[in-house]
């Protein structure tokens, strides 16, 4: 037995050595790994190894603008509505048949001209009876002239008469009865006078009432032609040639004056102080774009300002007229109204984007002389397209960081100028300033 345990023996402990040492290769194996990615690691390292450490503080890219100075106009922004100068409803004003429309709609029409027709042959009718009435109240007033003259003269002998018979009677040659006859008669020739008169006064009446039949009758047929009351633009026809139209009971179509016209707008009430104050140093400019016509902007002043503020939105409206002579303008058109109030000058302007906010408020970064940064507070005003002003705490000429403020720390940070495209600027990044 034992000679045969001992090439057992030799058997295992061969195996085992075999497993060990293949433990020993792969932990080696590992091992020289990792010390090579280490080492690829600390030589990836910004500026090597003397530099590990100052690669992890080193200068920051930023993107920097100059602060400058110029004149900068103080004004509102709002949405407004094109609003026609005058609207006005065509009705037509006596009945008949429309023979004839002298437009297209939508055509552009100018004060007094034609635009339909009423067939008038009722009215002309009405008018040359109204004519002739004129002329029988005429002959009427020779007939009752003719007649006061007729009465006056027998009044006059029948007046005379009676008093001679009365003397004949003091006398006592005539009779009584005789002398109070001619009185009665003389009276009654006199009340026919008067009656003359009547008729005279009642006949130039007639003729009155005739001539203002006439001027009606007239004035009804002028009404068979319908002129426009204005300068404007036709709208939609409601009623067709050859149709019948009644008096006042239905809108033939409508004409908006748009030129000039109205802007509608309104503005906050906390607006309403400045543009009074404004207003009353001078007239104020209005300008308005389409929002689909970025080159179409109009200008006009401002006209109107409501008498009461709107309690349920807090805004206050305005208007303000442009001339409008190439018509861009169109009646219920939404567009971009701009009010200047006036003009703020040798105001210090910065980009948008340097502008930083903070829990006390708005802040920028100014690059310094040595190429840190300084986190100065501001006070900001008025936005002007993509600049804002700056009211306090910056000077004009400044360099402020308007790109990559995040990763900047006030007073310790060095930065490094790029230049619009993201690459560094040479000498702008020594020095701090910005290139043109």
């Amino acid at each position: 037995m034992p000679k045969h345990a001992a090439p057992g023996c030799a058997g295992r402990s061969g195996y085992q050595a075999f497993w060990i040492l293949l433990v020993a290769a792969i932990a080696g194996f590992l091992c020289l790994t990792a010390c090579t990615n280490s080492g690829a690691i600390t030589s990836a390292a910004p500026g090597g190894g003397k530099g590990g450490k100052k690669g992890a503080g080193g200068d920051v890219p930023v993107t920097v603008a100059m602060a400058a100075q110029k004149n900068v106009p103080v004004e509102v922004q709002v949405i407004g509505n094109v609003e026609a100068y005058s609207t006005i409803t065509v009705k037509a004003q006596v009945g008949g048949q429309l023979i004839r429309v002298n437009f297209k709609e939508g055509d552009f029409v100018r004060k007094g001209d034609l635009l339909f027709t009423i067939d008038r042959r009722p009215l002309e009718a009405a008018l040359n009876q109204a004519i002739a009435n004129v002329a029988r109240d005429e002959a009427a007033l020779g007939q009752a002239e003719a007649n006061l003259a007729r009465d006056a003269a027998q009044a006059k002998y029948a007046e005379s008469q009676a008093v001679r018979y009365a003397r004949l009677f003091q006398d006592k040659i005539v009779s009584r009865d005789q002398a109070e006859q001619l009185r009665a008669n003389a009276d009654a020739v006199a009340q026919a006078v008067v009656a003359d008169n009547a008729a005279i006064a009642s006949a130039k009446a007639g003729i009155g009432a005739s001539q203002a039949a006439v001027e009606n009758a007239r004035v009804q047929l002028s009404y068979t032609e319908i002129r426009s009351p204005i300068d404007g633009r036709t709208g939609n026809l409601t009623v067709k040639q050859g149709n019948v139209v009644m008096a006042n009971s239905m809108d033939l179509m409508t004409i908006n004056e748009v030129s000039p016209i109205y802007v509608t707008f309104a503005v906050p009430e906390a607006q309403l102080p400045a543009i009074k104050r404004y207003m009353a140093a001078g007239k104020l400019t209005v300008r308005a774009r389409p929002q689909d016509d970025p080159g179409g902007e109009e200008s006009g002043t401002l006209t109107f300002v409501d008498n009461a503020v709107d309690m349920t939105t807090g805004t206050i409206k305005l208007k303000g007229t442009f001339g409008n002579a190439d018509h861009k303008l169109w009646p219920g058109q939404f567009v971009r109204v701009t009010l200047r109030l006036t003009t703020q000058n040798n105001a210090v302007v910065v980009p948008n984007q340097a502008i930083q906010s903070g829990q006390n408020g708005s802040f920028i970064y100014v690059v310094k002389a040595d190429r840190t940064v300084e986190a100065r507070p501001v006070t900001t005003g008025a936005r002007v397209d993509q600049d804002m002003v700056v009211e306090s705490g910056l000077e004009p000429g400044e360099t402020v960081v308007t790109e990559g403020q995040l990763r900047l720390a006030p007073g310790t940070t060095r930065v490094l100028v790029r230049d619009g495209r993201g690459a560094p600027s040479g000498e702008g990044g020594r020095k701090g300033r910005p290139q043109s």
